[in-house]
């Protein structure tokens, strides 16, 4: 928030706002907006707090404020990091209603009746109602995050629902059964396959409660959220779905499913699919032969998908940072500030601008500046060439001419906690000692090998380069004979050069600090030094100038460490068409060309990024052990869990190679796809696996029972995914605030629910049949009539 001038006594009293920050010298004396010198206001939102409120309320406050400013002062919100989450959740919102009513749309093909399409769209604002109570009981939010895993539950909601709906109609329709008796009896048959979904759907996400860090804070709110409504979808699916069914179907409504086109249509197939299984039942070596090399293809494609850490957002604002070389005045600082904001300020995508001299993330200083520009609406930019990182694009290009400062555009990260700038964070480290210009050597050497990667964009030093100083020579001797003591000596330096702390006091109920420095006329040249005064032990003063002697040299004004070693910090981007995976990979390479003794560490998102990627093949194990201990303990069985489990791979295919020829990375949203890709390809196979595993050992025969089992579970096979994948279709193809997360979330989990649908009804009947053959169980034995 930026105002020209602050009135007397104003002030911003929100509830809920941790820190309001007025800018020291250099901020309110060289901050302005669009050309025009402003006084600057960070706020910062209290652990806990609503932004969304939080942001209104300031507006608000400060409407009312206005009123009493002076003639000639206005006040702007140019920097609202909020106004991207309020679209965000708004376009969530969205796609949720989309969501739902493409899945109604799909319910009302396949069951061709209103009210049997009502009994499964009941469920849903049931389901998520009774989700939203759970969050909030246990203390998460509503947020982007919980609404994605809400978008995702959509789908899956319904298909409990479905399987109770389709199979009553069935028996209603097959054997002249009325609606109550037509429940129980389906209630019977399909409530192991409803109890095994929704084990398998709910064991799946259970180990990413237990994950720690920023990741694990990702997939605690996906996996509560999608626990919640698939518990609250059982209880459904249990008690009032056949309620529903008994009470709201009619007799004449099966008769009338008998003369549809869809039906005639769905029996040709459904005939047709049924021979072809019988086919390939009889060739079922061939085909677990193709499997393995499916399998081969998943690995070889997993391993060539780059990775990432969060997806590149277009936040509505970006950020450009402006370093002269060191000892640069302020003057020249502002000219090349002037020509950075005259360029935004005529881009058509540029609502606002905000340069700061005397503060960058590369450090403090008359040679630094920081510029915050923030773009117009996204409705208003509309393509790619318009986004965030098409206006990024073309001002690296034309900074790139400014010979005076190294200009750099970035974009600020998904997840502002976790750093100042998007990209990556490197830091050099000198592990053996070998000095601040060894290590500046090398860091150059760095710099060098990676201005000719073609993976790599940007790459930058972060921290201000050596420049001049002025060294006071302490005459040690004769201050002694003075009777200065060097503690005096530093503390008189220390408060008049640098800033000391005083002490506190209390204005309008806030505590304010008290901090004491020299006049800027007193510091403004080594003779001005010169001429501090120091008090000695006798109470006398002695002039700075009879005990130092200054020079100029030329010196680091900050000296970094990291995990205790002298360290350089490095940040860059990846290139247009790689990822930040492919970057870190590429500067991990140039690392393992430096002279002995010289190492790295990541930082920032860049360390998240390699814990995610480490965590993330012990997260897939534990999803699929926990699903396949749940499958064991209800089924009593070895065979059938590991039968089931063999689809899985299937599922990873279809997301690996959606987001393969999509062009998307390997980041944290979709690893929460994969994780559901394994519940839901699980699920096709347990609708499937279940039926025959009844008949089987009723006393069918092995392929018959299967053949059987396959025709009966077909048609909510295909209502559910259909369901499923038509209900997250709105995340994979949604565009504005936030539309990177989603295509990260969507098109993985679309792409693999297609292949876990068209290759599963294929593959499982194979699975099962060659599964069974090698653990045969004995059957049931008939009871004995007298």
């Amino acid at each position: 928030m930026v105002v020209r001038a602050l009135p007397n006594g104003a002030t911003v009293k929100v509830r809920d706002v941790a820190r309001v920050e007025l800018g020291g010298d250099t901020y309110e004396r060289y901050a302005r907006m669009n050309g025009q010198p402003i006084a600057a206001i960070a706020i910062r939102v209290a652990p806990g707090a609503n932004a969304l409120d939080v942001a209104k309320a300031i507006k608000t406050r400060m409407t009312e404020l206005a009123k009493f400013f002076p003639e000639g002062v206005d006040w702007a919100v140019p920097y609202d990091t909020s106004r991207f989450v309020e679209i965000s959740i708004f376009e969530v919102v969205k796609t949720l209603g989309e969501a739902m009513i493409l899945v109604f749309i799909v319910m009302y093909v396949f069951l061709g009746h209103w009210r049997t399409t009502l009994i499964p769209a009941v469920v849903v604002p049931v389901a998520l109602a009774g989700a939203t109570m759970g969050l909030y009981a246990f203390g998460f939010s509503i947020n982007v995050l919980t609404l994605f895993a809400m978008v995702l539950a959509i789908g899956v909601l319904v298909d409990d629902a479905i399987v109770v709906v389709e199979n009553v109609e069935r028996i209603m329709r097959e054997e002249k059964l009325p609606p109550l008796q037509a429940t129980l009896k389906a209630m019977d048959q399909i409530i192991g396959a409803i109890l095994g979904i929704s084990v398998v759907l709910s064991a799946v996400f259970m180990p990413m409660l237990f994950f720690g860090g920023s990741v694990g804070a990702i997939y605690r709110q996906f996996a509560a959220t999608l626990i919640l409504t698939m518990a609250f979808s059982v209880l459904m699916a249990l008690t009032l779905t056949p309620a529903m069914c008994a009470t709201l179907l009619k007799s004449g409504d099966a008769e009338a499913e008998d003369k549809r086109w869809f039906n005639r249509m769905f029996g040709r197939v459904t005939l047709r699919y049924h021979g072809l299984v019988g086919r390939i039942l009889s060739r079922t070596g061939r085909w677990m032969v193709i499997y393995l090399a499916i399998v081969v293809a998943v690995g070889w494609l997993f391993t060539k998908l780059p990775g990432s850490f969060l997806p590149d957002e277009d936040q509505g604002y970006f950020i450009t940072m402006v370093q002269l070389p060191g000892g640069a005045t302020q003057e020249r600082t502002v000219e090349v500030l002037s020509r950075v904001e005259q360029y935004y300020l005529k881009q058509p995508e540029v609502e606002r601008v905000i340069g700061v001299v005397g503060f960058s993330f590369f450090g403090r200083g008359q040679n630094a500046a920081l510029v915050f520009t923030r773009l117009k609406d996204w409705e208003e930019r509309i393509g790619p060439e318009h986004s965030a990182q098409g206006v990024l694009g073309r001002a690296m290009g034309t900074f790139s001419r400014i010979k005076e400062a190294m200009i750099f555009a970035v974009n600020p990260p998904s997840i502002p906690e976790l750093g100042a700038v998007g990209g990556f964070d490197f830091r050099l480290q000198d592990r053996s000692g070998q000095g601040r210009e060894a290590l500046m050597d090398v860091r150059n050497m760095v710099l060098g090998m990676a201005a000719q990667d073609s993976r790599l964009a940007g790459v930058r030093p972060e921290g201000q380069e050596p420049g001049p100083q002025v060294y006071l020579d302490i005459d040690r001797t004769k201050a002694q004979a003075l009777q200065i003591d060097m503690a005096s000596l530093n503390d008189t330096l220390s408060s008049a050069i640098g800033v000391s702390y005083v002490n506190d006091f209390v204005r309008d109920g806030r505590i304010l600090k008290v901090q004491m420095q020299a006049d800027a006329d007193l510091r403004k040249t080594p003779e001005d030094l010169l001429k501090l005064p120091i008090r000695n032990r006798a109470g006398g003063i002695v002039l700075l100038g009879e005990i130092a002697q200054p020079k100029w040299i030329v010196g680091l004004p900050k000296l970094d460490r990291y995990n205790g070693n002298p360290s350089v910090k490095i940040a860059g981007s990846p290139s247009p068409g790689h990822s930040t995976g492919e970057a870190m990979q590429a500067m991990e390479e140039i690392a393992g060309k430096l002279p002995p003794g010289y190492g790295f560490a990541w930082s920032g998102t860049s360390y998240e990024e390699r814990l995610a990627g480490s965590q993330a093949p012990i997260l897939f194990a534990l999803s699929m052990l926990v699903v396949f201990l749940a499958l064991a303990a209800l089924y009593e069985s070895w065979a059938i869990p590991f039968s089931v489990m063999l689809i899985v791979p299937l599922g990873i295919l279809g997301a690996v190679l959606a987001v393969f020829l999509r062009d998307l990375p390997n980041d944290v949203f979709f690893k929460v796809g994969l994780i559901a890709i394994i519940g839901l390809s699980a699920k096709n196979a347990i609708l499937i696996i279940e039926f025959a595993r009844q008949l089987h050992e009723e006393g069918m025969g092995l392929v018959e029972a299967t053949l059987e089992a396959c025709r009966l579970r077909l048609r909510p096979i295909l209502m559910t995914s259909f369901a499923f994948i038509l209900g997250v279709m709105p995340l994979a193809i949604s565009s504005g605030a936030g539309a990177a997360s989603r295509h990260a979330v969507g098109t993985g989990v679309v792409g693999g629910m297609i292949a876990a649908t068209v290759l599963a009804i294929f593959f499982v009947p194979v699975f099962f049949v060659v599964i069974r053959k090698l653990f045969p169980v004995r059957r049931r034995e008939e009871p004995q009539h007298d």
